[in-house]
C-alpha cells in the first residue's frame, strides 16, 4: 500500500472526496438527513431503495437545486441501447456520476451516451462479496485478478471511472495510473481510536485514510454517518480525517 496520496487527481474538490449514501427508505428521510448535514456533505448517493419511493428525480432535482452532486447508484444492466438511452437521460438531470454493471457492449453503449458533466463508472466487484461469493458465481479467478480485468474493459470502453474496493485499487492505480477515477465504498472510520466494526453488509473494507493512501479518490460512506447520534458530527469528522490524509 501507497504512504501518500500525492498520487491522486488534485483537482478533486476535498470536501467532494466524500460521498454519503442516502440509504433510506422515504424521500422525506433523505431530505431531513441533507438538511440536518447542511455544507458538511456536498455529495449525495442514491440507489435502488429511494427509486422505489416514486420520487427518486424529484430528489435528484432538489438535491442539484441545492448545489449537490448527485451520484445515480442504479447499477444499469440491461440490453446496450436501452442503457444508452437510461444515461442520456440521466445526463439531462444533471447527474454527476451513474453506475453500470455489465458487459462490454453496455459500457461502450453507456459510455458513447453520457453527456455534460455525467460520468459514468463501471462496478467491479461489490464490497459485499468475499472469494466464497464470487466462487460461488462462477467466476474462476480470484476478486483481484476480476476487478482488474473489470477496469482494464471499462478503460477501453471509455467509461470514466470505477467502483472498486480500496483493496483493489492500489493494483489498479499501478496499472491504470489516474486514467480512471476509483470511487471506493466499504468505508469505515476510526471512531475513539478503533476503526467501526459495524461492517454491515460489506465485507471488505478499508478506513477513510488507508483508502486514500491506496488510490480512491472518492469515499463513499453511508451507515456510519446516517445511524450516528449526530450525523453532521460524523460527517466533521470524516471530512477531517479526508484533509489530514490529503495534507501527508
Amino acid at each position: 500500500m501507497t504512504t501518500s496520496v500525492s498520487h491522486l487527481t488534485s483537482h478533486i474538490s476535498p470536501k467532494d472526496r466524500l460521498i454519503f449514501a442516502l440509504d433510506v427508505p422515504e424521500i422525506a428521510d433523505a431530505r431531513a438527513l441533507v438538511e440536518q448535514l447542511g455544507d458538511s456533505v456536498s455529495f449525495y448517493k442514491i440507489g435502488m431503495e429511494l427509486l422505489m419511493t416514486g420520487g427518486y428525480f424529484e430528489l435528484l432535482d432538489w438535491l442539484k437545486q441545492r448545489d449537490k452532486k448527485v451520484f445515480v447508484d442504479l447499477k444499469l444492466f440491461d440490453v446496450p441501447a436501452t442503457v444508452g438511452r437510461a444515461i442520456a437521460r440521466l445526463a439531462q438531470y444533471g447527474a454527476d456520476f451513474a453506475t453500470v454493471h455489465g458487459n462490454q457492449g453496455i459500457m461502450e453503449a453507456a459510455a458513447a451516451a453520457k453527456s455534460g458533466d455525467l460520468k459514468v463508472l463501471a462496478v467491479t466487484a461489490l464490497t459485499s462479496l468475499d472469494q466464497a461469493d464470487i466462487n460461488d458465481l462462477g467466476f474462476a479467478c480470484n476478486i483481484e485478478d476480476l476487478v482488474l480485468s473489470r477496469a482494464r474493459r471499462s478503460l477501453e470502453a471509455g467509461c470514466d471511472g470505477v467502483v472498486s474496493s480500496g483493496l483493489e485499487v492500489t493494483r489498479l492505480r499501478a496499472e491504470c495510473g489516474n486514467k480512471l477515477v476509483a470511487v471506493t465504498p466499504g468505508i469505515r472510520p476510526v471512531l475513539n481510536d478503533t476503526v467501526n466494526s459495524d461492517h454491515g453488509d460489506q465485507k471488505r473494507v478499508m478506513t477513510p485514510s488507508e483508502a486514500l493512501r491506496a488510490g480512491a479518490d472518492y469515499l463513499v460512506i453511508g451507515r456510519p454517518i446516517r445511524d450516528a447520534d449526530n450525523p453532521r458530527a460524523a460527517a466533521e469528522a470524516i471530512q477531517a480525517e479526508v484533509q489530514a490524509a490529503l495534507n501527508e
